[in-house]
């Protein structure tokens, strides 16, 4: 495993730019887009380099707005019976703000606000400190910050697969980025999805030799029908897992709160739990 002092003296990857309708494409075409792949160890390794993507909007729309946005996360969903995938990259989450005024720059009636960028569509949760309407909504790229925005995805120098819980043990207290990835699979609806995301918290119990991850939020996706709109099978989620095998999932879901056994009000609240067998993989990423 290199060392990361070594690899930032080596200097910086170069970054591929790709439109993301090249990268979420129904039948996997621009495949052949795709950069050469980086220096790998073990199995055959591809993720992306989550320091340094990033979604770059043209800023061609009513907004005039060129934003752009940490990828925070990657949701690929596959439909084995159709042969298609949709590819979602999720951008990080921001407050919402009166962009480029002249002061008080925040919304006093503030909210969370988390996009999700497809294939010409963008998925945009507004989320409130209470339940309300307009949560989620799927709308078109070009009425947002403009159509094709461009994805920068830079590839890591290396991608080493932590397959033993000392080589996990040796990424994480080196300071050394960990990625990690799950897949999940419907066999009734022949859909499958790999969650990709990088591993912001890491524990490690030395005695026992266990390891447990714990990041979020990720794009969840529901596998158990198809949806006209496949954005709308989405969800928030935070990821653990601590077995190559099943991963668990606290999911954003409306919660009452209640006063005299009396619902006053609903919040939204990452509090659904749920638990797949999972395939999962963790790489440490320079």
């Amino acid at each position: 495993m290199t060392t990361r002092r070594n690899f930032l003296q080596s200097g910086l990857a170069l970054a591929s730019t790709l439109t993301v309708a090249a990268c979420t494409t129904g039948n996997r075409e621009g495949a052949e887009k795709k950069p050469a792949a980086p220096e790998k160890s073990g199995e055959a390794a591809e993720c992306l380099d989550y320091g340094r993507s990033f979604i770059c909007n043209s800023g061609k729309s009513s907004h005039s707005n060129s934003v752009r946005m940490w990828i925070e996360s990657r949701t690929i969903v596959r439909n084995g019976k159709a042969g298609t995938e949709e590819v979602y990259f999720q951008g990080a989450s921001c407050k919402s703000e009166d962009t480029f005024a002249p002061k008080n720059l925040f919304y006093q009636d503030n909210y969370d606000f988390l996009p999700v960028f497809g294939k010409e569509k963008v998925l945009i949760f507004r989320r409130h400190f209470d339940e309300r309407a307009g949560y989620r909504k799927v709308q078109l790229m070009s009425d947002t910050w403009g159509a094709d925005p461009i994805i920068r995805l830079p590839h890591p120098s290396s991608i080493t697969l932590l397959d033993t819980f000392e080589k996990i043990k040796e990424a994480t207290l080196e300071g050394i980025p960990i990625v990690t990835q799950t897949e999940i699979t419907n066999e009734v609806t022949g859909l499958s999805a790999m969650i990709e995301c990088p591993c912001k918290t890491m524990n490690i119990n030395s005695e026992t030799k266990m390891y447990q991850t714990d990041t979020g939020p990720v794009m969840l996706p529901d596998l158990t029908k198809i949806y006209d709109e496949p954005m709308d099978a989405l969800r928030p989620a935070f990821i653990a897992f601590n077995a190559p095998d099943f991963a668990d999932f606290v999911i954003e879901a409306p919660v009452p709160v209640t006063e005299n056994g009396r619902t006053v009000k609903m919040v939204m609240h990452y509090s659904e739990l749920a638990t797949f067998r999972a395939v999962n993989r963790v790489y440490a990423v320079e």
